[in-house]
């Protein structure tokens, strides 16, 4: 059957283009020594974020960039593990160092060495309860009762990647286990969306390019799938999701081109709360959603 041309074949192609477009073309090679941002404020509230892999904390990153720009939080990427590949995990500790440079944030390898993370963050070493699983626990833990934070950020159970998933199940454990704490547990998606995702949060194009470019910092992961060229689709499709998956079922279209989702509970005298359904729009500062 001949091709009938539609007014859209145009746009199909003109992405397919972008996703093309290699890091020396967009000028990104000229951008590997990026300025920092200004220093957070002493006393400021903490964001960590349980980071699985390398890029992590720029994929899902977009809640903890408003933080950190908007209302001035103190964000700390924890890198729990830099992959099974032993002879990558160099380059991917500097590439993770340009990442947070870009976005602002701090860094700390969880394994208390700068490049070495933890050994054991399985869901198998989850479900024996080994003893490589029982020193993360108790690595968290101490992270935790260090930094006090009072926004948690982390995968959601069935984000469809094994370090993902032990990565939740390796932060719900620590927390369960702290009772003096009761920071906002917000869950990110990336490998598999949730069903019931409880905030909504409105990303600028400042903000998206922003994080395409930390993505870009991780050169050997984008070098073989072009993760950051295609972070804006998936922004995209949060929107659309998250106008009836967070606003309700048949409410109006999203106001905003690009949104992050995440889950949204707290740990409260002993038991998890799930919180109320929001939409944090471009107009809002994101911290007030997060009292102490």
């Amino acid at each position: 059957m001949p091709h009938t041309p539609t007014p859209f074949d145009a746009w199909a192609t003109a992405y397919r283009r972008l996703l093309e477009t290699s890091i020396e073309q967009a000028g990104l090679a000229l951008l590997a020594q990026p300025s920092p941002a200004p220093t957070a404020s002493p006393g400021a509230p903490v964001c960590l974020v349980f980071s699985p892999h390398p890029d992590d904390e720029a994929l899902v990153g977009g809640l903890a960039l408003r933080l950190r720009q908007e209302s001035g939080w103190r964000v700390v990427n924890v890198a729990l593990t830099f992959g099974s590949r032993l002879e990558r995990r160099a380059e991917r500790w500097t590439e993770l160092q340009a990442s947070c440079q870009v976005l602002g944030f701090d860094l700390m390898c969880a394994g208390e060495a700068p490049g070495m993370g933890l050994e054991g963050v399985r869901t198998a070493d989850a479900a024996a309860d080994t003893v490589l699983w029982q020193l993360a626990v108790r690595r968290i833990e101490a992270l935790l009762d260090e930094y006090k934070p009072r926004v948690v950020i982390c995968p959601h159970r069935l984000d469809g990647h094994s370090a993902h998933i032990a990565t939740a199940l390796l932060v719900e454990q620590a927390l369960e286990s702290s009772p003096a704490l009761s920071p906002h547990l917000l869950q990110s998606e990336y490998w598999n969306t949730q069903l019931e995702p409880r905030l909504m949060v409105a990303l600028s194009d400042a903000d998206v390019g922003r994080l395409m470019l930390a993505t870009a910092m991780h050169a050997g992961e984008v070098s073989r799938q072009p993760y950051h060229l295609r972070l804006p689709a998936w922004l995209m499709d949060s929107a659309r999701r998250g106008a009836e998956r967070v606003g309700g079922e048949g409410g109006t279209a999203s106001a905003t081109a690009y949104a992050a989702l995440y889950g949204w509970r707290r740990r409260l005298r002993g038991a998890w709360v799930e919180m109320l359904p929001r939409v944090c729009p471009r107009s809002q500062a994101v911290g007030e959603l997060f009292p102490g």
